[in-house]
């Protein structure tokens, strides 16, 4: 046995994880908890924007069904040869569990099952972004591990320490040793969440701002990944779909930055108006004081002292009794 084969990353034997008798595939797996990790870390910078608890998971309840339709849209359309060709079976496009989904086509319908959400809530799409933006990128990494069990998605041939073993014929898979873009990627993507929350702290990012930052340092890194990796892909002016759309979207993304810090500079103020109305948390609403005997009403009748003369309004007034009126 060489050194390669000690230091390479053993692919799993099955892609099949079981909690008790109950099955649960490895790449499936890995979406759920990186689901769970993004509404974790979403909620918390929610809440510390001003949001109220619970929102975030709220709206992702039509934000994660809305994904993953369109993220299994996407693969499907661009590599519409593996269900609809000769020999394939058009069922096979269903089983999301098997693997494919295209973050692109995740992301852009994602976004309109938030907006959704987020209009019936009377909520900022872009201010929510913002707050998920670094919850989406480390649920991506966490997601790529499932490429890791499906043995999917690997680089070119490398005997490189760090190298993944493809132990799997089927499909046309060559067995060996290859770049573990799965690991590049999920690297690449914690790196993204920990720079968007550190530049959403420096810069006080607003308006969507932290979001398009999110997928524009996404796109940059996709972009060398995907250049590496060998799996059938389209390719258009010699290079992959995905590395176009990856230089596409990284352009959008940088110019909504620019023009946006130019609109609508700052961060927003309000993010929930619901929360605003019923104060911080402990009861009290905007401009009002806990403490009721604080509170002066222009509309009460004014004070008078023992003069009779009128005092100011909220003004307090020792008021002295006749003498008579002590002896009765």
């Amino acid at each position: 046995m060489d050194l390669v084969e000690l230091a390479s990353i053993p692919s799993p034997s099955s892609g099949v994880l079981y909690l008790g008798p109950v099955p649960l595939r490895g790449y499936a797996f890995c979406i759920i908890i990186g689901v769970f990790v993004a509404v974790w870390l979403g909620g918390k910078r929610w809440i510390a924007r001003g949001g109220r608890p619970g929102t975030v998971a709220d709206i992702a309840v039509w934000a994660v069904p809305f994904g993953l339709v369109g993220g299994r849209l996407y693969h499907v359309i661009t590599d519409y040869e593996l269900y609809f060709g000769e020999g394939r079976d058009w069922v096979d496009a269903f089983k999301i569990w098997e693997g494919g989904l295209g973050i692109w086509g995740a992301i852009a319908l994602g976004a309109v099952g938030a907006w959704i959400a987020c209009r019936r809530r009377g909520i900022p799409l872009p201010a929510y972004a913002d707050a998920v933006a670094p919850g989406i990128a480390l649920a991506q990494a966490l997601g790529r591990w499932g490429n890791w069990f499906n043995q999917e998605l690997y680089g070119r041939p490398t005997d490189l320490p760090w190298a993944v073993e493809i132990t799997s014929s089927s499909g046309g898979r060559v067995p060996g040793t290859y770049h573990p873009t799965f690991l590049y990627e999920s690297l690449w993507c914690i790196g993204v969440a920990l720079l968007v929350i550190w530049a959403d702290r420096r810069f006080r990012l607003g308006h969507g701002r932290a979001f398009a930052l999110y997928v524009a340092a996404y796109c940059a890194g996709r972009f060398w990944i995907e250049y590496m990796r060998v799996d059938d892909a389209h390719h258009i002016l010699g290079l992959r779909l995905n590395n176009w759309t990856a230089l596409f979207v990284f352009v959008l993304a940088v110019l909504y930055i620019v023009l946006s810090m130019r609109k609508r500079p700052g961060r927003e103020e309000t993010v929930e108006p619901a929360a605003s109305a019923s104060g911080d948390g402990n009861g009290e609403k905007d401009g009002e004081s806990a403490d009721p005997e604080e509170k002066t009403d222009p509309e009460q009748p004014k004070a008078v002292d023992e003069s009779g003369e009128p005092g100011k309004p909220g003004e307090t007034v020792t008021t002295v009794k006749p003498e008579s009126a002590e002896k009765s």
